[in-house]
């Protein structure tokens, strides 16, 4: 079964393809904010390369809102030109590390950030969300490595790593087929209702 695994969730995006478990196609590169091209390119070059995928799996975040948002379209348009099956992944569970359990912090915006515990490619707590002080606090008495995909200056000990696509692949298994993939969102969304006349 060829699986197709789309990463963007972090500054460093990627894409794999794996036919059970042997792998075809790897590639990383920069995800900026600015554009997907280089994105859209892999995903066209390993589509010609390879043919069609029989299940894609998409890293679902916390992370890149846009980012996680473009992989999450590519996989709904291929799927539909291709009837592959479907899934979801946190991306924090793809991070390319040795360990089997850690934690994960991320700069959640508006002073706050996100920490998340995975053990053996799965989210065991959180995301939650906590202020510097209340995650300072969480640190010190955690024992597992923690890492982050961006520098963060308030917590210069984390170690960066980043997720990969070739690790969603790994990760997924026999599945249900998801009809519809969401983003792993971090608090509510914000909607400003117009003022009635």
């Amino acid at each position: 079964m060829k699986t197709l695994a789309l990463e963007m969730s972090t500054a460093k995006g990627s894409i794999a393809l794996r036919d059970d478990g042997t792998p075809l196609f790897d590639a990383t590169f920069a995800a900026d904010r600015k554009h997907s091209g280089a994105f859209f390119e892999n995903v066209e070059r390993c589509m010609q390369r390879f043919g069609r995928p029989d299940r894609i799996v998409v890293g679902l975040g916390p992370g890149s809102y846009a980012g996680v948002r473009i992989a999450i379209a590519t996989a709904l348009g291929l799927r539909s030109a291709s009837e592959a099956r479907l899934a979801g992944i946190p991306s924090i569970c793809a991070l390319e590390v040795a360990d089997a359990a850690y934690g994960v912090v991320g700069d959640a915006r508006r002073q706050s950030f996100f920490f998340a515990r995975v053990e053996d490619g799965r989210v065991t707590e959180g995301p939650v969300l906590e202020s510097e002080t209340e995650l300072q606090e969480r640190l010190k008495s955690f024992c597992e490595p923690v890492y982050s995909s961006e520098p963060l200056a308030q917590f210069p000990s984390l170690k960066i790593a980043y997720p990969a696509a070739g690790r969603l692949a790994a990760l997924v298994c026999e599945i249900d087929d998801a009809q519809t993939l969401e983003p792993i969102y971090l608090r509510e969304p914000h909607i400003t209702i117009p003022k009635a006349k």
